[in-house]
């Protein structure tokens, strides 16, 4: 908890936060310790709206796929009537995953241990025999499949809560909700998922993927190898004239809070983008695509945010571990703990549905060059962090993370750490009061 001058006025086991003074501090502690991944379980994950999928992954009627989503296994679906549902993938019967399929179309489910079936709107549809079962068997829903209680969706995107108390998802969004505006503005007749998966793991710390995917303290040391290239291989970087608003002061970068842990850094980038920045790698083919695209832009938006939608790149955290990295392409990401060192990643390309062959293929490629699994960037991230839980073995000798950089600054740059900041502090809130005891004193 801030008091009134922004300084903590109870301590917190694990994050000291200190804005007179200009210092943030996160124990090592909160990335190795088990007790405090049970925490963050409970506390977190179960009372967060998290990301399940996008509509356009289910385009049909009785369409389905099965996710894995906060510790929870999944069945995202479309019923027969269209609607968009979302169950527990847990027989009634005996408990078995009922579907078993990654992705498919179907208007029904049956497990496959005892034949029990149901309807795609996870109505109980096996006939019952006389004698088995009594006769008002099922009046209360008790053979059903269990949908998720709470199952709402922005802009296309949709998420499920195990909380039944939680706020509408709107709410929830905060001003995170601009800058998805500012993906799915991107087309005038929808974003869709890009065919294809990634799915890789990491053995580190899942809080450590959410501070470098809103970091850009990083990138210049980090990824050099790539910036680099850019300049000797792929024809040239984008045209990086600084922008300003209207009292002259500049409007390159930026990192900010967006309430209820959501972060996000925005700003103009060295590379191209398929929305509508040039680079020479494009030659004229892609030069007349691209104003096209801008021109399109314009007419549906204005000239304004066409500029920002157009030139400016964002990462955007969606408390607690969606992260959409808007850059030379589009990437929707989620990861989930398995263990205090260890994590699942899960990423997909999100791109307008009316992209030409062309432009869908300089997308798809700016998206494996760099960040695809075996691209410039997620291999250097993933050393990275490696090597910070490697480090966190010195704990007890050197036992915190520093993460003050512009704290005093009143404009936060995207290569300070404000945005970080803003999700530690909802998580130390969600942790503070269920802190065992022992951590407190």
């Amino acid at each position: 908890m801030l008091d009134k001058t922004g300084a903590q006025s109870e301590p917190h086991p694990w994050v000291k936060d200190d804005p007179t003074a200009g210092r943030f501090m996160v124990s090592r502690k909160a990335f190795v310790d088990p007790a405090i991944l049970a925490l963050e379980r409970q506390h977190v994950f179960d009372r967060s709206w998290l990301y399940i999928g996008h509509e356009s992954e289910l385009p049909n009627p009785n369409d389905y796929l099965t996710r894995s989503v906060g510790g929870r296994e999944l069945i995202f679906n479309r019923d027969r009537t269209g609607k968009f549902r979302a169950f527990f993938n847990t027989c009634p019967h005996r408990g078995a995953q009922v579907v078993r399929e990654a992705k498919g179309n179907a208007m029904g489910f049956q497990c496959f241990y005892h034949g029990w079936a149901f309807n795609n709107n996870g109505a109980f549809a096996t006939k019952i025999k006389d004698g088995n079962y009594p006769e008002d068997f099922n009046s209360d829903g008790c053979a059903n499949l269990v949908e998720v209680g709470r199952f709402e969706s922005y802009r296309g995107f949709y998420f499920v809560s195990y909380w039944s108390g939680i706020q509408s998802l709107y709410d929830y969004l905060a001003d995170a909700r601009d800058f998805m505006d500012c993906i799915a503005d991107q087309s005038g007749v929808g974003m869709e998922i890009v065919e294809g998966e990634q799915a890789y793991s990491m053995r580190a710390n899942w809080k450590l993927l959410v501070e470098n995917s809103i970091d850009g303290y990083h990138a210049p040391t980090t990824h050099a190898t790539y910036f680099d290239y850019l300049v000797k291989a792929s024809g040239g970087m984008a045209d990086m004239s600084v922008m300003t608003n209207a009292d002259g002061s500049n409007h390159r970068s930026q990192g900010l809070d967006l309430g209820n842990g959501h972060a996000v850094v925005e700003g103009l980038a060295p590379w191209g983008r398929p929305v509508a920045n040039w680079i020479p790698a494009w030659g004229e083919e892609g030069k007349v695509e691209i104003a096209r695209i801008r021109a399109d832009l314009e007419a549906r938006l204005g000239p304004d945010r066409a500029e920002r939608i157009a030139r400016k790149s964002r990462n955007l955290l969606i408390f607690p571990n969606l992260i959409i990295n808007d850059v030379m392409a589009i990437t929707v990401r989620t990861f989930y703990p398995e263990s205090p060192d260890y994590m699942k990643v899960n990423a997909w390309a999100i791109a307008p549905k009316d992209e030409t062959a062309k432009m869908r293929e300089w997308r798809l490629f700016n998206y494996l060059e760099f960040l695809g699994p075996g691209g410039f960037a997620t291999p250097d991230d993933n050393e990275a962090l490696e090597a910070c839980h490697k480090g966190y073995k010195n704990l007890i000798e050197a036992g915190w993370n520093d993460i003050s950089k512009g704290m005093l600054r009143a404009n936060p740059f995207t290569d300070d750490e404000h945005q970080m900041r803003a999700f530690w502090r909802e998580w130390a809130k969600r942790t503070r009061d269920v802190a065992p005891v022992e951590a407190r004193v």
